[in-house]
């Protein structure tokens, strides 16, 4: 059974910073692209970012471009978001997810497995 479990969210003030981790059981993903994606009250899940299968390349959505950093290791199975400046208006839930394929993609659709999410409040 496939699980993705994803720690590191809690209570920041602004302009403070956080690292996400989310650890993959159940089977090896080395071979798919892994992403992050946010979901505030209120509003739309949206994609953060996500890394190809090769750990090299990542792919940021705009809204939190350029203060997040997405890196993965496989042997741990794990992928990480660290996240700078954070913002009061980066406060959401926050998952990972295995995209079915090796390029991380924005379409929640085409991702295999999802993670319970873990709370990223941002106090101002």
């Amino acid at each position: 059974q496939v699980q993705l479990v994803e720690s590191g969210g809690g209570l920041v003030q602004t302009g403070g910073s956080l690292r996400l981790s989310c650890a993959a059981s159940g089977r090896t993903f080395s071979s798919n692209a892994m992403a992050w994606f946010r979901q505030a009250p209120g509003k739309e899940r949206e994609f953060v970012g996500g890394i190809f299968w090769d750990g090299i390349h990542t792919k940021y959505g705009d809204s939190m471009k350029g203060r997040v950093t997405i890196s993965r290791d496989n042997a741990k199975n794990t992928v990480y978001l660290q996240m700078n400046s954070l913002k009061p208006e980066d406060t959401a839930v926050y998952y990972c997810a295995v995209d079915r394929g090796t390029i991380p993609r924005i379409d929640e659709g085409a991702y295999a497995y999802w993670g319970q999410g873990t709370q990223v409040t941002v106090s101002s």
